[in-house]
């Protein structure tokens, strides 16, 4: 009999712990579906980080925070830019903003191979922000973040076309290539999205 309590004593509080566990991955599971189904869809999407293997969850990357959605070359007279969506990148992030880079060579300005597009970055500007694989940004073989941006704004008529997507993916504002992210209107407009 005292073999048998002591089993129990030793079993019943494992049973209740993995019931506990079970019902706690329960809920993780339906926090997670809440997470998604409240993730626009264009933003449910995996990419690889440029040069890795990593990939990256924009959903999970772009919860409840505002983005910067920026179209990349690395040989484009707007290039240095990069240095100004660095600069805004570290000045804002702890605000809320997340900025993502898609390099692309819709313009034929961007590098054959993803080792040298990523040396332009983190090297030559020192880019901190998440810059994702070599995609298209605008056509019939646009990624489906594009395609998105393009039917409810306009879709990238050169590189380092700015778009500013709100906590909730539901406002989205453009800016050209010819707008810097140093300009007081489109700094203007991001600081009235993050205090939105």
């Amino acid at each position: 009999m005292k073999k048998i309590a002591l089993l129990a004593s030793i079993c019943m509080p494992l049973l209740g712990a993995s019931a506990v566990s079970v019902a706690d991955s329960q809920q993780h599971a339906a926090g997670m579906a809440t997470k998604q189904a409240e993730c626009p869809a264009f933003l449910q999407q995996n990419y690889r980080k440029l040069h890795s293997e990593q990939t990256i969850d924009l959903c999970q990357a772009t919860a409840g925070k505002t983005v910067l959605i920026v179209n990349t070359a690395s040989n484009c007279g707007f290039t240095p830019q990069f240095k100004s969506l660095e600069a805004v990148h570290k000045k804002y992030q702890d605000q809320g903003l997340v900025v993502i880079g898609f390099p692309a060579d819709n313009f034929f300005q961007e590098e054959d191979e993803e080792k040298d597009t990523a040396e332009v970055c983190f090297v030559n500007y020192g880019v901190t922000f998440t810059m994702l694989q070599t995609t298209s940004v605008r056509g019939d073989d646009a990624n489906p973040v594009f395609k998105h941006l393009a039917d409810k704004t306009t879709a990238p008529k050169w590189n380092f076309y700015k778009y500013l997507v709100s906590d909730n993916g539901k406002k989205i504002q453009h800016f050209n290539s010819r707008v810097k992210p140093d300009d007081k209107k489109f700094v203007d407009a991001l600081e009235s999205a993050l205090k939105s």
